[in-house]
């Protein structure tokens, strides 16, 4: 099946959510971190695992946007760690309350010896770059896989990669789609979907940066990586 950019991104917003922590006595209340998305049964959420503090100190949560709920406002609801996989920077949550989501994102199928997707092919990643910043607002962000690539996360909470960095992750054991897209701190654990067939082929994990934490924003890369979903799919079967 073939979709267009906007039909993809109609289909999706409502499955794609915020993950972040829930305290009555923060200001905010919600603790934005980074992006999840639902999958399966709807109350499975995909994520990073740098996204989930470790010790998780406080409550986690997800905020559904406003076009998921028949109030038409944003919703908190209470998740739980499932699983988390901090080697390939993974993480499974579940909804405490039971209540499955309505939309969920369909993952491409893949085997161990395979990949979901070729490079060269049309993607695009969806999410909530800067968080609250932005009023948690779900942006799309396309371009292409640029290159099938070996790498190797050095420590479970990075999620910004420096040039001497890739330089010495080459050599890593594990796959990495790097991405030619422009992708910004809190787009971590979101969807990466290839736009002809409609499915998630990744979760967004690193972006490279040319200098320091804050070029990110004033003078970003363009170049980002995502953890191919053939790693997702093992977490996902208890």
């Amino acid at each position: 099946m073939s979709n267009t950019l906007p039909d993809l991104i109609d289909k999706s917003r409502q499955a794609v959510v915020a993950v972040g922590t829930f305290s009555a006595t923060d200001n905010p209340r919600f603790g934005f971190r980074g992006t999840g998305f639902v999958v399966g049964d709807g109350k499975t959420i995909v994520t990073c695992a740098h996204v989930i503090p470790n010790p998780i100190e406080k409550d986690l949560a997800i905020q559904v946007p406003a076009s998921g709920n028949a109030s038409g406002t944003p919703q908190l609801r209470p998740v739980k760690l499932l699983r988390r996989d901090t080697t390939r920077d993974l993480a499974v949550l579940e909804l405490e309350d039971g209540k499955p989501l309505v939309v969920t994102l369909p993952l491409a199928p893949v085997d161990d010896a395979a990949m979901a997707v070729r490079e060269g092919s049309a993607v695009a990643l969806l999410g909530y770059p800067l968080g609250t910043v932005l009023g948690v607002q779900l942006v799309t962000h396309r371009g292409i896989v640029a290159s099938i690539t070996k790498a190797a996360l050095p420590a479970p909470t990075s999620n910004n990669l420096s040039e001497r960095a890739i330089r010495q992750l080459r050599s890593g054991e594990m796959e990495f789609l790097q991405l030619d897209i422009t992708a910004y701190p809190g787009n971590s654990g979101g969807p990466l979907m290839d736009i002809r067939t409609g499915k998630v082929v990744g979760v967004v994990n690193m972006v490279a940066l040319k200098s320091t934490r804050e070029s990110a924003l004033s003078a970003p890369s363009g170049i980002s990586y995502a953890v191919p979903v053939k790693y997702v799919l093992p977490l996902l079967t208890p």
